[in-house]
């Protein structure tokens, strides 16, 4: 009964979700796939992590919006995530429930999908808030100062958001652990989810695929085409990692570094 009232409570809210233009069609669609099997698979408290985060970075997108249209040129994708936007956060979270249902007695799919929640979270309030900082954001390898907005910019105000938005995941973790080290799980969380966002940052600059548009000369994570429609230019980074990937990556690390030292503080 659980699991199909799981699916149904995925359908429901993937499509308020498409009727509030939080997602667009196809995000819809995945939406419902994995929040269906997360719900259904996971039960309360996996749900309550999965709609912290999607509520919380869904807010802070709309809140925000209008400060941060003159950046909509940087990134990639707007504030209406589509399919690979949703499997990116949510697709490690879908298979880790499907892990918890299979062996029922392991407490790591919990503490990894945890992390996980808490370093999408992280990266999304970094996202969103660090853009806002008064001063100008710096390049997490060299320090050196660059664009709001830029692929691997960090700043003060960044920093303490993917605190806030990993943290926040943590407590909605340690409150439905029941019979868990709840002190110890929200820790690993905060430790994960913020390693996972810096981790991201990391790739951003490093690797990322990055491209230059020669009619506004601005760098952007956008492709084949600018805002402005023109062609754009691969300039650095390996060309299939897109900012997909990077989220992937980053949830993939929250996980590990969240599961690793919950074991370790458990234990």
């Amino acid at each position: 009964m659980q699991f199909f009232l799981g699916i149904l409570l995925g359908i429901i809210v993937a499509a308020l979700a498409w009727k509030a233009r939080a997602l667009d069609r196809g995000g819809a669609i995945a939406a419902a796939l994995t929040g269906g099997l997360i719900f259904g698979l996971g039960g309360l408290p996996w749900a309550a992590l999965l709609l912290t985060f999607f509520i919380s970075s869904s807010l802070l997108s709309r809140l925000f919006k209008g400060r941060k249209r003159d950046l909509s040129e940087k990134f990639e994708k707007g504030s209406q995530r589509d399919w690979g936007q949703v499997l990116a956060n949510g697709g490690l979270g879908a298979l880790l429930a499907i892990l918890h249902a299979l062996l029922p007695g392991e407490t790591w799919p919990w503490a990894a999908f945890a992390g996980a929640m808490a370093a999408v979270n992280a990266d999304t309030w970094a996202t969103e808030l660090g853009v806002l900082n008064p001063r100008p954001p710096r390049l997490i390898t060299t320090w050196q100062p660059t664009e709001r907005g830029a692929s691997g910019a960090v700043s003060l105000l960044g920093s303490l958001a993917a605190a806030g938005g990993a943290t926040l995941v943590g407590i909605f973790a340690a409150v439905t652990s029941a019979g868990a080290n709840s002190t110890g799980l929200l820790l690993a969380c905060i430790i994960g989810g913020t390693a996972g966002a810096f981790f991201d940052s990391v790739l951003g600059a490093t690797v990322q695929a990055i491209y230059w548009c020669p009619a506004c000369e601005k760098e952007t994570e956008r492709h084949p085409e600018h805002i402005c429609g023109a062609q754009t230019r691969q300039i650095r980074g390996w060309r299939w990692l897109d900012n997909d990937w990077v989220n992937v990556i980053a949830s993939l690390t929250g996980a590990l570094v969240c599961a690793l030292v919950y074991a370790r503080l458990a234990g």
